[in-house]
């Protein structure tokens, strides 16, 4: 159900499912996975995940899954690692990855969007994180992903109440960066390649610096070395040298 394409150093990693609204079942989780690790390995420099163009982003996890839940505890057990397998799997990537939204953006579907960077939320998108509705809970590391980007009363308000916002209001209250009515898959573009033209070992430096800022992290050795190594790299001085000699 995962469409991989790469472009111009650029990997569009689509959900194609739209007979079952891009809900993913249980095997699709490691699917995710893989088809993020691809995308890494083949040297992408950024990353846009999305639904089909105008389409449902993400329904969540496929519930027709859920049956297998009443009498079998490792199946339920297998169910949320399979879905930690595939979102950390997205979280981990050293590329920057924008998640795209136009549709629908439900459950599941919302704590993938929380692993990417940056969210776009384009014409029609709904966001609802919707458990509570079914009588279950959500899993701890994506709640605290939520609270991150939205505060805990927020966090609180979507979590208890389960109802759907859409573009603007996700963007207000910072689940979305960017709210776009028009020409959202342009602005994604966009925003891909401009992080695509920066040089590969600080984004991934960058990446890292901010993943660990979200975690609470004000000081990191790895991060200080880090630093000082990009200060001797042969990439500066041929960025340097380029920027000089550019015309006047």
């Amino acid at each position: 159900m995962f469409d991989l394409a790469i472009e111009d150093r650029i990997a569009h990693l689509r959900l194609s499912r739209p007979e079952a609204r891009n809900a993913i079942p249980l095997a699709g989780w490691d699917d995710l996975a893989a088809a993020a690790r691809q995308a890494e390995s083949a040297g992408a420099r950024a990353m846009i995940l999305s639904g089909v163009p105008g389409g449902v982003f993400c329904a969540g996890a496929d519930i027709a899954d859920f049956e297998a839940f009443r009498s079998d505890a490792a199946a339920r057990a297998s169910f949320r690692e399979a879905i930690r397998r595939g979102l950390d799997a997205v979280r981990a990537l050293s590329i920057p990855v924008v998640a795209l939204v136009e549709g629908p953006c439900y459950g599941a579907g919302v704590a993938l969007a929380m692993t990417c960077d940056v969210r776009i939320a384009g014409p029609g998108a709904q966001f609802a994180i919707t458990p509570a509705k079914l009588g279950i809970s959500y899993p701890q590391q994506d709640v605290h992903r939520l609270v991150s980007l939205v505060g805990p009363g927020q966090a609180a308000r979507l979590l208890f109440t389960a109802s759907s916002i859409g573009g603007a209001e996700a963007a207000r209250i910072g689940l979305a960066e960017l709210h776009v009515e028009e020409g959202a898959p342009e602005a994604a573009s966009a925003l891909a390649e401009a992080m695509a033209q920066n040089e590969p070992q600080s984004l991934r430096t960058l990446k890292r610096a901010v993943r660990l800022a979200a975690e609470g992290v004000f000081r990191d050795e790895q991060q200080d070395r880090t630093f000082e190594d990009l200060l001797g790299s042969a990439a500066l001085f041929e960025r340097l040298e380029a920027y000089r000699s550019r015309p006047k």
